[in-house]
């Protein structure tokens, strides 16, 4: 059997509930090697501490656990392996106030321009408020998926690929290194500072902490600052990274005593604006993706996208004789 026929058959079947609002239903692999009576059973087990097994009741009434055949009713036998799909019931997102702008749409891809505060996938609290729904909806391509991923803060270009089947071609060109990506960035200005310059280091971010950290060993990190200018204490950075580790250019400026401006996590976690639900939106991370230039893998046609957004802290007004 070939490479790709075993990739097929490891591929889940089709999801029998259509998303809802951009958003994917939840997939359940029923695991082998348990014993329980129903699906129930297990789906108490599992979802019951996080929902109340009261609640996972009255889904199960009303159809919302959904199997290859349909519905999945409360006595409903536990069979190994089998596929349970169900919708989560979503609580309310305070809504982010900024549009996503599309920069390019064709047949294979869509490239955005992201605002600050917006996530790129569903995850933990972010989920109908993420750049992925919202294009989804918006544009009516509910296969729609993300070749990379922007940190929610962060604002700037955003590659989005148009069919599942060209996602790797387009993955490959971010793991690949080769796409040139240029940031924008806002943080204070050091005359003692030598640039250009270069940082290589070892980055970990590890699950459930809020900031990455830098630690002792082989560098997987690499980033090139560059300023482009200076006033009022302030400078405009240019950040090419070479590597693309979480947080991986908030770290680097942190790092060279640079913090960007308005950042909650560096140089020291801030607890109130960390919080989702008690950010500021006048007060964005001065952080923009500024460039993304590749050879399209599908066409060969050479892309060149540019951000269309400013960083408002470097248009304010600047001070006399600055």
């Amino acid at each position: 059997m070939s490479r790709a026929a075993r990739r097929a058959r490891r591929q889940p079947p089709p999801a029998p509930l259509p998303q809802r609002g951009g958003i994917d239903p939840v997939r359940v692999r029923l695991p082998q090697g348990e014993e329980w009576a129903t699906v129930r059973d297990y789906l108490v087990a599992r979802y019951g501490r996080a929902i109340g097994s009261t609640r996972v009741d009255a889904m199960l009434r009303e159809g919302r656990f959904h199997g290859l055949g349909g519905p999945v009713g409360p006595d409903a036998a536990y069979e190994p392996g089998a596929y349970v799909w169900f919708h989560r019931d979503l609580p309310p997102e305070r809504p982010v106030p900024f549009a996503v702008e599309v920069v390019h749409r064709d047949e294979t891809i869509v490239v955005v321009d992201k605002p600050h505060f917006l996530a790129t996938t569903p995850r933990g609290s972010h989920v109908t408020e993420t750049a992925l729904a919202r294009l989804r909806r918006d544009l009516d391509l509910p296969e729609l998926t993300p070749a990379h991923r922007l940190d929610r803060l962060t604002a700037g270009l955003l590659l989005l690929v148009v069919r599942p089947e060209d996602r790797g071609a387009y993955q490959a060109l971010f793991r690949d290194r080769r796409v040139r990506k240029e940031y924008e960035a806002v943080a204070p200005y050091d005359p003692a500072l030598e640039l250009p310059r270069t940082i290589r280091s070892r980055i970990v971010k590890e699950r459930g902490v809020l900031a990455a950290r830098e630690v002792p060993g082989e560098p997987n990190a690499e980033t090139r600052v560059e300023l482009l200018d200076h006033h009022g204490g302030l400078g405009r950075y240019r950040l090419l990274p070479a590597t693309g580790q979480t947080h991986q250019l908030r770290v680097h400026m942190n790092a060279l005593g640079l913090p960007l401006l308005h950042d909650p996590l560096y140089p020291v976690v801030d607890p109130d604006r960390s919080d989702p639900e008690r950010e500021d939106f006048t007060r964005p991370l001065q952080l923009l993706a500024r460039s993304l230039d590749f050879t399209d893998p599908r066409s060969g046609r050479p892309h060149r996208f540019r951000s269309g957004r400013s960083l408002g802290a470097w248009l304010r007004p600047r001070p006399p004789h600055s």
